[in-house]
């Protein structure tokens, strides 16, 4: 099993690989963001992980960069190349591909993005069989 060394690492970013990010191109999206990671030689600054849904289905694909905490939506193979080479190299702001920032310990929303639903309050089927609920 393979351990990283991470005491180099500046950036973690986070795509989404649930459903619907998959239906709309997430491994194409993860195989660009990596082999561009690759090329620019950033493999010991920017580590990557592939994650289930992170609740923004309308968004998808999604693609999250932290320490920033930025949020990024519609992400296609060439704005995920774009997101090594403009945002976080040459730090250009990408705003219309962003959907949520982190500022001033909470995450605002970009203006356009919709709001979703309140946490807790989406009516889910259980993952529990009904002879567990009980």
């Amino acid at each position: 099993m393979t351990t990283w060394d991470l005491s180099e690492t500046q950036h973690h970013i986070l795509i989404c690989n649930g459903g619907s990010c998959i239906k709309k191109g997430g491994n194409e999206v993860v195989e660009a963001i990596r082999a561009e990671i690759k090329a620019c030689n950033l493999d010991h600054r920017i580590h990557t992980t592939r994650t289930r849904c992170n609740g923004r289905c309308q968004d998808a694909c999604v693609v999250i960069v932290y320490p920033e905490g930025t949020w990024f939506k519609d992400i296609t193979p060439s704005l995920g190349r774009k997101i090594i080479r403009d945002y976080l190299l040459r730090l250009y702001p990408m705003d219309k591909s962003v959907s949520h920032t982190y500022q001033n310990q909470r995450f605002v929303r970009s203006s356009g993005v919709p709001r979703g639903i309140a946490k807790g309050t989406e009516q889910k089927e259980s993952f529990f069989s009904p002879d567990l609920k009980k």
